[in-house]
C-alpha cells in the first residue's frame, strides 16, 4: 500500500495554469499534488557570445528552491553559491525543453525559462519540466501575436515524470514519503511522439533488473500521455 493511498499506476492530482505570472511572456504554475513549481519564460531578443551570426537561437533554464519549501528553511543559493543537485536540475530542464524545438526557426534570440519551487514533496524536477513546457509555448504564442516569428518553433511536447520501486514494486509519480524510501529512482523525459530525451535511473539499494526497468519505462509512457493532454488542455494550440 502507498502512504498516499493511490494505485501503483495513478499520479498525484496535476493542474497546470497557464499565464500565472502577470509580467512573464509566458508562464505556468504547475502543481503535482503537494509539489508546486512557477515556471515562467522570458522572451530574450539577444543570443549567447558563441551562438552569435549563426542563425540559431536558444533556450535555458534556471532552477532554485524558495526557502521554506521543505519543512526546514535553508539558505537562499545567492548567498551560498548554488549547489551541484541545481545545476544538474537546471541543465535537465533545459536540454528538455531544447529537445522539442527548432532552433532555426526560433531565429537568433533566446527564451530563459525560470523554474522557482514554492513547495516541494518530490518530483521537483519533473514538475519543473512539464510546467516549463507550457511556459515556453505561451511565450512562442506570445512571440508569433507580436510578429517577432512567423511560425512557432515547436516541434513536439515534453514532459517528464517520475517512477520507482516501493516496497519491491513499481510505481508512478513518487512524492517524498516514498522517494526517500525507494530502492530504485528514476526520471523519465518523454516528447509527446513517444521520444526518450533522458533517463535517470538509480538503485538506492539493490541492483534493479531489465524486467523491472521496462515496467517503469511502461509506467511513465502512461503518465507522460496523461501529461501531455493535460499540456494541450491547459494551453491548446
Amino acid at each position: 500500500m502507498r502512504p498516499s493511498g493511490r494505485t501503483f499506476n495513478e499520479m498525484r492530482p496535476v493542474t497546470l495554469t497557464p499565464g500565472f505570472s502577470k509580467h512573464a511572456e509566458g508562464s505556468c504554475l504547475v502543481k503535482f499534488g503537494d509539489t508546486h513549481v512557477l515556471c515562467t519564460a522570458s522572451w530574450d531578443e539577444s543570443t549567447p557570445p558563441w551562438l552569435r551570426g549563426g542563425g540559431k537561437g536558444w533556450v535555458t533554464a534556471e532552477y532554485g528552491m524558495l526557502p521554506r519549501s521543505t519543512n526546514e528553511r535553508m539558505r537562499r543559493e545567492a548567498k551560498k553559491g548554488q549547489s551541484g543537485r541545481t545545476q544538474e536540475i537546471q541543465r535537465l530542464i533545459g536540454r528538455a525543453l531544447r529537445a522539442v524545438i527548432d532552433m532555426k526557426k526560433l531565429g537568433e534570440r533566446q527564451i530563459l525559462i525560470d523554474c522557482d519551487v514554492i513547495q516541494a514533496d518530490g518530483g521537483t524536477r519533473t514538475a519543473s519540466i512539464t510546467g516549463a513546457y507550457v511556459a515556453l509555448k505561451q511565450c512562442l504564442q506570445w512571440g508569433e501575436q507580436q510578429g517577432l516569428i512567423t511560425a512557432s518553433p515547436l516541434i513536439d511536447s515534453v514532459a517528464a515524470i517520475s517512477c520507482g520501486l516501493y516496497q519491491g514494486a513499481p510505481i508512478m509519480d513518487l512524492d517524498y514519503a516514498e522517494d526517500s524510501k525507494a530502492q530504485t529512482d528514476a526520471n523519465f523525459v518523454i516528447t509527446g511522439k513517444g521520444g526518450l530525451v533522458e533517463i535517470q535511473a538509480t538503485a538506492e539499494e539493490t541492483a534493479f533488473s531489465e524486467e523491472q526497468f521496462n515496467a517503469l519505462l511502461s509506467l511513465a509512457k502512461q503518465a507522460c500521455g496523461e501529461l501531455r493532454i493535460l499540456q494541450e488542455t491547459a494551453l491548446p494550440t
